[in-house]
């Protein structure tokens, strides 16, 4: 894989607190279009390890580093603390309830690119930057669906049109790689769904522009609870678990949560039909090697994303 399709790399991420060991030398590359679904029981550091790429809990040993596009340059860094190269959504919807919706979204273009004094004394060349940060708003909630909601405040709105929202306010600061944190877990079934195929309409739109030669837009990091989620709206699914046979390592004492299954998940039209029995088998699969304490097989042993890459047998957003 060619490093400029790297998004972000976790290099050997180990985090504890106090005497409690919590992840042990995680090591995973996320590429350019895919979404990735994390998964794992609870208690096993999902949050952690996303904290840890957000840079609010940067890890206590090992690297986090974003690989963000500057033209055509690929500019790495190491993360320290929060940036906009990374857009975090978490379940709880973070909405300014005296903002409508369009607002709500062009709010973060406004503090990243404007100050108190420019808005108070550069009024026209305010005016200006206002109408292009609302025009591009308003683009992304038609994308979103939410086109006919925009002035509407959030009060005005169900908790699915909140999530888009929220995702809406993510997208427009055009982060490297957006962070959803059981972004779905609070929503009824059908709502749930329907914003699901909304993810999976944005991976089509990755796929179009890879076919097109172009870098595709959005990267998408998810952790999630749901096993049918994940694997139908990802394209590849990370399992972290402590149940892992951390003896046969060596180790004398529990040394963490690790990543112990990495592998490629089917790919779904945005309007096709689930089809649980297309991805049975891997859900099963999942829940014998991540979730399941009788099982702990060495950590590597089901880490085969990479190399069905190499064979030709990934996802669609690495053959584009």
């Amino acid at each position: 894989m060619k490093n400029d399709r790297i998004v972000l790399s976790c290099e050997g991420i180990h985090h504890w607190f106090g005497p409690k060991n919590v992840l042990h030398d995680i090591n995973l590359s996320i590429v350019r279009g895919q979404i990735v679904a994390l998964v794992g029981p609870s208690g096993c550091g999902k949050s952690t390890l996303l904290r840890s790429i957000v840079g609010t809990h940067p890890p206590r040993r090992g690297s986090v580093i974003i690989h963000q596009k500057e033209g055509d340059t690929i500019v790495s860094h190491p993360v320290t603390r929060p940036g906009r190269d990374r857009g975090i959504v978490y379940q709880r919807y973070t909405l300014f309830p005296n903002l409508t919706a369009i607002q709500n979204v062009a709010f973060g273009r406004m503090l990243d690119e404007t100050t108190i004094p420019f808005r108070l004394f550069k009024v026209q060349q305010w005016r200006k930057l206002r109408f292009e940060h609302l025009k591009e708003a308003a683009a992304l909630l038609d994308k979103l669906g939410l086109g006919h909601a925009r002035d509407n405040y959030p009060q005005e709105l169900s908790g699915g049109m909140r999530q888009r929202v929220a995702i809406a306010q993510a997208l427009i600061m055009k982060p490297a790689i957006l962070l959803l944190d059981e972004p779905f877990g609070a929503l009824d079934e059908a709502t749930r769904e329907e914003l699901q195929r909304m993810l999976l309409s944005l991976y089509k739109e990755n796929i179009d522009a890879a076919e097109r030669d172009e870098s595709p837009p959005y990267t998408i990091l998810m952790v999630t609870h749901e096993l049918n989620e994940a694997l139908f709206v990802s394209d590849r699914v990370l399992g972290l678990s402590q149940y892992w046979d951390w003896t046969g390592a060596g180790h004398h004492e529990f040394p963490g949560a690790t990543i112990v299954y990495d592998t490629p998940a089917p790919v779904f039209h945005p309007q096709a039909e689930r089809e649980y029995q297309a991805f049975f088998t891997q859900k099963e699969e999942i829940l014998r090697t991540t979730f399941d304490p009788e099982v702990c097989q060495a950590h590597d042993e089901f880490l085969r994303f990479w190399k069905l890459a190499e064979d030709g047998r990934a996802t669609r957003i690495l053959r584009s």
